[in-house]
This record gives C-alpha cells, structure tokens and sequence, in this order.
C-alpha cells in the first residue's frame, strides 16, 4: 500500500468521508490500510471477543475493532484499540461517541503481508509516546509478537511465553495461544 501525498491537514483529513478499508493520516500523507484477510481478521476478532468478555459486564475496559484514534498529528486507525472504561469518552446520554480523540491504553497491531513492519511498529512508537500504556505487534508469519512499554526496550515474546496486558484486566494469555486461535479446521 503505498502513501498519498497531499497537502490537507489533519482537520480536513477527518472531513473526508470515511473509505473501507480504512486510510490513516501520518505526517501529512493518507495512508490506506490494506483490505483484511483471513488470519488478520481471525485474530483481530477473538483478541476482541476475549477482553471484552473479561471486561465489558464489569465495565473495566473495551476494546473496540478499527477505531479511528486522532490525536497529536495523526488520525490512526489500530487493529485494535483498547481504552479502560474510565477514558471512554461516553457521550452525555452514555453512548459511545463517533470521535475518540485520544490514544488507547492498549494498541495492537497485527501485521498484514502488504504492510511495511516500520509503518505500523511507527504507529505503536506514536501511541506510546501520546500516553499509551502497551503496544503489541502481531506477526503471523513468524509466529512472534513484540510488546511494547513506554521508555522500555521492545521485547519479543514467542511460543510459551506470558504476554502482558494491562493491569486492570485479569488474562494470562501465551504467544502460542494466541497463535493457536488460527487453527479452527479439524
């Protein structure tokens, strides 16, 4: 996928109508996320599914598919974005709101064969330096995923190894299980 160059800024950029997939706003260029696929979509969705069954009831977090996050110089778009209850930015009547102009506390991103590895680890960085808590990259292809902490040195955690989550959210997941959600044939 490459970049549009253009010369709209940020506030015109979240004027357009949306596009499917979805385009991000990085240093001034659209940037068009690739079209889903299958173990995209599979991991994208059970990662969902698992927190929000942990925490949606109790109200702890959510973590939201395809949110549009637009905040400092950027309007980014994380596989997925998870915000503790509390910095959901409910509107008055209790809904969730159409704009989320803030990082999550929790990004993920998982990495797509059309995808350059530094565009998206840039997108983690980004969330991390605007006050994100953990940032995870999936790579399905090598069966890894690097987990990002504010002003830590990323770490590659594979096979059995424990992944952090956030401290609200009581879930001990492995690399392997997460993985293992792409075996769904008998």
């Amino acid at each position: 996928m490459s970049a549009t160059t253009t010369s709209v800024t940020l506030e015109e950029f979240l004027k357009l109508p949306e596009t499917k997939p979805a385009s991000e706003y990085i240093n001034g260029e659209i940037v068009p996320k690739p079209k889903p696929k299958g173990r995209h979509s599979r991991l994208q969705g059970k990662l969902c599914a698992v927190v929000n069954e942990l925490t949606e009831n109790q109200k702890i977090a959510y973590a939201f598919p395809e949110l549009r996050c637009s905040f400092g110089e950027r309007s980014i778009v994380p596989d997925v974005a998870v915000f503790v209850w509390g910095r959901i930015p409910f509107t008055v009547d209790n809904q969730i709101p159409d704009n989320f102009d803030l990082p999550p506390d929790w990004t993920i991103e998982i990495l797509s064969p059309e995808q350059k590895p530094n565009k998206v680890i840039g997108n983690i960085l980004y969330c991390l330096k605007y006050g994100s808590r953990l940032g995870w990259f999936l790579d399905p292809d090598d069966l890894g995923i690097l987990v990002f902490l504010p002003e830590q040195q990323p770490v590659l955690l594979q096979g059995d190894d424990f992944l952090p989550v956030l401290s609200e959210i009581e879930l001990a997941l492995t690399v392997n299980q997460v993985f293992g959600w792409l075996k769904m044939g008998s």
